[in-house]
């Protein structure tokens, strides 16, 4: 039986989550972190020496950081074109899913923090407009990017729509004026119909 230790809320745990469900597969899910606490104990720490979430166990296998679980996972449990047929295409699945990491999550984060985390009248108006100016560029890339294929890397999802779908739902999602990005929010709108992505990422920002 896999198992996912970390909240639902999580949007790593999301990537992970959405990334199971794509491929067919089940997995006993517990609430660890942010409210629920339980990533700074001991037994956590044994698996998890950093003590974040998720953490994925397979058995008698354990791998924590989210896009190496969804590696594995799309790898391990190969199912449709999840992961890439080629190595120039994991290559640019890697690329980009290296670049979510390195480059978008850092402005997203202040993003998620300031604008659902934190009251209004604590909000830090110039971090706020900081974050989407900088979200604003890295999103008109991957526009640039979408502008002639369906998906990241051509016609068909893989393990690279995974990253960059989570933080997608957060940026149509919250209340701020954003500039208008036709590829990506097409690229958005046909993977938000899919059911497990509805299921896993399209919950409630809290």
């Amino acid at each position: 039986m896999l198992q996912v230790l970390g909240r639902p809320n999580s949007v790593n745990v999301q990537k992970v989550m959405w990334c199971l469900a794509e491929l067919g597969l089940t997995a006993d899910r517990s609430d660890i972190g942010g409210a629920f606490g339980g990533n700074d104990a001991a037994d956590y720490l044994g698996m998890n020496p950093n003590g974040k979430i998720p953490t994925l166990i397979d058995g008698d296998y354990v791998l924590w950081e989210s896009n190496a679980i969804v590696r594995y996972l799309c790898d391990q449990y190969r199912a449709g074109h999840w992961y890439p047929d080629t190595a120039q295409q994991l290559g640019h699945a890697n690329q980009w899913m290296d670049w979510y990491q390195t480059a978008l999550h850092r402005p997203m984060t202040t993003l998620f923090w300031q604008l659902i985390r934190t009251s209004p009248e604590q909000r830090d108006q110039a971090a706020v407009d900081s974050a989407i100016k900088e979200c604003a560029g890295f999103w008109k890339m991957l526009d640039h990017h979408l502008a002639d294929r369906d998906y990241i890397l051509g016609d068909h999802l893989s393990m690279a729509d995974i990253p960059l779908g989570c933080a997608a739902y957060r940026w149509h999602s919250m209340n701020f004026e954003r500039p208008g990005l036709p590829a990506l929010k097409n690229w958005w709108t046909r993977i938000s119909e899919r059911p497990a992505y509805q299921t896993h990422v399209m919950l409630p920002l809290t």
